[in-house]
């Protein structure tokens, strides 16, 4: 009998460069390095545990509009371009943005973690494919373990800022290819070619256009692209992650997407939540769903 996947609260919490000070109210007051941020967070369906004085006392907060993710930052101190963030060995840029990101998201640290030790367990140099990659902390991390990655996104401005932070990390001599593609018809490409991979990560936006106007909804688009992956997969796979934000789907879900793809190979599926818990009140903020295979 086929056993259903373990359901876990997935906490980053090697973060010195990243606190959730508090949230509550609709909002979530955060420190990324040296700044405090408070951004709107719908899930903080509770009271603030700090006092105002502390709320107050931020550097900017941003302003929603009434498009998705659209709005503008309201900024109270003076706050740089750009800083310099760590998260262990990595360096990155961190920067406000229109789409209230800060060019990471921190709650996704411990895939970059689970990651780094596979590729260091397996005892070879591991192909891994990372799609939707954003600013390449992930490609970083496994990078910098022993992996030859191939980052893709479909905003060259996402990706060059990628490149950006393989420099500031010292990674540049490090076997990453960088490509600006849709990530629908880079994988319809990989796998007319046979290339194959030994570890895929995708973190897929709810909805999204390629460089060429194609068009990425998750409900549709995703199930395509697991099918696509499972094509482009090893004969002996590390590990297949998919994380997905601002959707109504369940981690069950998404697990059960997941083992469809990875039927024919033996491992297992563990499936979640990525949480951050509050410096405040120690609560938990519930950031994304995830499913994660691994052979182990």
């Amino acid at each position: 009998m086929k056993t259903s996947p373990t359901f876990t609260l997935l906490e980053a919490s090697n973060w010195q460069d990243y606190e959730l000070l508090d949230s509550g109210d609709g909002q979530k007051l955060e420190r990324f390095g040296k700044y405090i941020f408070s951004r709107p967070e719908s899930q903080a369906m509770w009271s603030r545990a700090l006092p105002a004085s502390e709320w107050n006392n931020v550097h900017a907060v941003f302003q929603p509009s009434g498009e998705e993710s659209g709005g503008h930052w309201d900024f109270k101190k003076k706050v740089d371009e750009k800083w310099v963030m760590n998260y262990g060995d990595l360096k990155f840029w961190a920067m406000t943005t229109p789409g209230r990101h800060l060019g990471v998201f921190p709650e996704v640290a411990s895939h970059w973690d689970f990651m780094a030790d596979s590729v260091r367990k397996a005892g070879r140099q591991p192909n891994i494919l990372n799609l939707f990659g954003y600013t390449g902390l992930a490609s970083l991390a496994a990078a910098a373990a022993g992996a030859s990655v191939t980052h893709v996104d479909a905003s060259k401005k996402s990706v060059s800022w990628a490149r950006e932070n393989q420099e500031l990390s010292g990674l540049k001599e490090k076997p990453i290819r960088w490509v600006v593609e849709d990530a629908i018809k880079y994988v319809q490409r990989e796998e007319k070619r046979g290339v194959k991979y030994d570890g895929i990560i995708l973190d897929p936006p709810k909805f999204g256009r390629g460089p060429k106007g194609e068009i990425w909804e998750v409900y549709k688009s995703l199930p395509n692209l697991l099918d696509m992956c499972r094509a482009c997969l090893s004969n002996n796979p590390l590990f297949v992650i998919v994380t997905v934000y601002a959707v109504r789907a369940s981690a069950i879900h998404v697990a059960q997407a997941v083992d469809e793809m990875m039927k024919k190979y033996k491992g297992e599926t563990d499936s979640g939540e990525l949480v951050t818990r509050e410096k405040s009140a120690n609560r938990l903020l519930s950031q994304a769903v995830y499913a994660r295979w691994s052979n182990k």
